[in-house]
């Protein structure tokens, strides 16, 4: 098959699909109906360079090679997986609109096609641009070169729910609260990705066309004492939702815990190109297709230490997230089903569970390993006897 990744920056897990009561997506609301969809899908970080260099080596960001700086950079040694694409013929397009992915992220040379939305200013505090519909135009010039069965792969990252919440004249108002305007973004962003969906279903090879639809990460309107996004791991920033749309597959709902660790290899076996030890996750293909039943594992996010934020690494194992602070030196326990924005601490509570917790915890990471970046002496936190 072909795979399109639509990533829409700081869209949160709580959308109409999950019962949240304005219909800010009725684009993509319509694309999950149709769809598997995972509703305990979880980020591999907080923050855009480590999400998304994580999704594309299909590794955990603390594993990768790279500068060290909040706006981390990826140098070539790191293999992210559409160079693998490449290598199987497949072509590759991608078209952004942040200042971060022109030549800071390092992720240009594993694209064919890469493309930039004109005119972006860049700001490391804020985004003050409207880039969707000049994002749009680029995307569909992309989509409509390419020629009836050849093999394509190509990924869009949208901008504009992220902060700053701009208005968009002829969309609804929801109101002046930040959550409002960020609804009011979110439903400009979605018009946009609908008119893409549609330019996806007029392709001659929309038939054999998978869709994925996901979210770097969330983001936080006062949950834990947080505004946007970064810095921790608390649910409304790490859940996301995560849509995967494959032509001939039966639409349902998957409750387990997933991570982005699975969109490499899953992404690889749709498009019939061998994985391999290089990217961790396992292919989500066979529950797709109802081959076997969804069956629980445990998912790891990974906050490496950079520039501007200490370390933090989750573990979500069925209902229950076990969060480490730092170098494990504080742990914190919560039931993120029945108590999503993580209110009470179940440490002390339920010492039982809570030490069954933080063994499958420490078991789990040795298999994670860390690499050191570039930048030492200016790392967030850095234990005094470690390089990093």
């Amino acid at each position: 098959m072909n795979v399109v990744v639509i990533t829409i920056d700081a869209l949160r897990a709580d959308m109409p699909w999950t019962g949240y009561p304005r219909d800010i997506a009725p684009r993509l609301a319509a694309l999950e109906a149709r769809s598997v969809s995972y509703r305990r899908a979880y980020a591999l970080s907080s923050y855009t360079a480590a999400s998304t260099g994580g999704l594309l080596a299909g590794r955990y960001p603390g594993e990768l090679p790279r500068s060290g700086y909040f706006f981390s950079a990826y140098p070539e040694e790191v293999v992210f997986f559409p160079e693998v694409l490449g290598e199987h013929g497949v072509k590759r397009l991608a078209a952004h609109a942040h200042w971060y992915f022109d030549e800071t992220a390092g992720f240009r040379s594993s694209f064919d096609d890469y493309r930039m939305v004109p005119g972006i200013k860049k700001d490391n505090e804020t985004d003050n641009s409207i880039t969707s519909p000049e994002h749009l135009a680029l995307a569909t010039a992309q989509l409509e070169a390419q020629a009836e069965g050849a093999p394509f792969f190509a990924w869009y990252h949208f901008m504009d729910p992220h902060d700053r919440y701009l208005n968009h004249e002829g969309y609804p108002d929801y109101g002046p609260r930040h959550r409002d305007r960020y609804d009011a973004e979110v439903r400009f962003t979605d018009h946009h990705v609908g008119q893409l969906l549609d330019v996806i279903a007029a392709l001659p090879d929309a038939d054999r066309t998978a869709i994925i639809v996901s979210a770097d990460h969330g983001e936080a309107f006062g949950e834990k004492g947080m505004h946007r996004h970064a810095y921790e791991l608390w649910e409304a920033l790490v859940h996301v939702p995560l849509i995967v749309f494959v032509p001939g597959v039966e639409p349902r709902r998957i409750d387990v815990p997933r991570s982005h660790i699975d969109l490499a290899p899953t992404i690889l076996e749709l498009m019939a190109v061998p994985s391999d030890d290089r990217f961790v996750g396992q292919s989500l293909v066979p529950e797709l297709r109802g081959e076997v039943d969804p069956t629980p594992r445990p998912v790891f996010v990974d906050l490496p230490r950079t520039s501007d934020s200490w370390r933090r690494r989750a573990l979500v194992h069925g209902r229950h997230k076990l969060i480490a602070f730092g170098d494990e030196r504080r742990f914190e326990l919560y039931d993120v089903v029945e108590d999503p924005e993580e209110r009470v601490n179940l440490r002390l509570k339920e010492p039982a569970l809570f030490e069954d917790m933080k063994r499958r915890y420490l078991e789990g990471v040795q298999g994670i390993r860390d690499v050191c970046p570039k930048l030492r002496d200016g790392l967030q936190g850095r234990h005094p006897n470690k390089d990093c």
